[in-house]
């Protein structure tokens, strides 16, 4: 695995930031008022379901299947949308020819890191680090009362949450030469990506046998 600073994009395509640039906006106004609702909705809905799903449902299963999906938004949303309108950060990943995996970590420079709004950016970054910060306490508490069931669902979160903070930070400091360093003890990043699509999979599979078992009973 290695890192790399070129993406992979076309000579004519806009240089990274400058399609979504907006000088207009007045100082101390969110540029993007509904990107900054976003970062902060699925994150933390999904807090707020987990501390009292108990309160709306029963079933394990449904509120495992809620939480999960909640988390694989804010997954996406933040890695791939808030992240790059927000703080002018982008980490993405591409295999190339050779099949080999390179992990791309990309900021602003120069001018058009200095539009970047205070406001926004100081939303993004205490999102981003409180909340695995949150979930580090509900994995400690679930880890002491030996709620194994409820673990795995922090786990989930602790994963999908730890890998953008991971990502942005790299993005934010990192070097060439660190990146390249680094990308080698973090294995979970390429898994994480992928795992989203198996986690949703599996959050059907299970919403389909739940209601053919229903339906069994009815008949």
């Amino acid at each position: 695995m290695s890192s790399a600073t070129v993406p992979l994009l076309e000579d004519d395509t806009l240089a990274f930031g400058d399609e979504d640039l907006d000088t207009s906006t007045k100082k101390g106004v969110l540029t993007h008022p509904y990107v900054t609702f976003f970062h902060l909705a699925f994150r933390g809905c999904a807090l707020f379901f987990y501390l009292f799903c108990r309160v709306f449902t029963d079933s394990f299963i449904s509120s495992f299947i809620m939480i999960v999906l909640l988390l694989s938004m804010d997954f996406w949303t933040v890695k791939n949308i808030t992240g790059r309108l927000m703080v002018g950060l982008r980490w993405w990943n591409y295999v190339d020819d050779e099949g080999k995996s390179h992990w791309i970590f990309e900021s602003r420079k120069g001018q058009l890191q200095s539009r970047i709004n205070d406001r926004e950016s100081t939303i993004f970054w205490t999102a981003l680090i409180l909340t695995p910060f949150m979930w580090c306490i509900l994995f400690l508490i679930a880890f002491l009362s030996l709620n194994l069931k409820w673990l795995l669902i922090v786990l989930i979160a602790l994963i999908l949450n730890g890998s953008n903070l991971y990502g942005y930070i790299k993005c934010k400091i990192g070097t060439n030469e660190s990146i390249s360093s680094v990308t080698k003890i973090f294995p979970y990043s390429s898994f994480t990506e992928c795992s989203i699509y198996g986690i949703t999979s599996k959050c059907k599979s299970i919403c389909e046998f739940k209601f053919k078992h229903c339906m069994k009973y009815e008949y």
